[in-house]
């Protein structure tokens, strides 16, 4: 399964461009930095997403005292 099933998105949009980037070109060095940039923008994501998720659920409990 390939990234355009899993998440399917618009031409041009930066997930599915670097996802079809070509690796072969890259060191090991290169590599290792990619996965280390990839790493913090998961931990990026995921820090969004928790806080994402408790305003959400803050709203939800506001809305359901009212």
């Amino acid at each position: 399964m390939d990234i355009d099933e899993l998440f399917p998105r618009k031409p041009g949009d930066p997930l599915t461009e670097l996802a079809r980037q070509d690796l072969d070109p890259l060191s090991i060095h290169e590599l290792d930095a990619r996965v280390e940039a990839l790493k913090a923008e998961i931990a990026r994501v995921e820090a969004h997403k928790a806080r994402a998720s408790a305003h959400r659920s803050a709203a939800e409990e506001l809305f359901k005292k009212s």
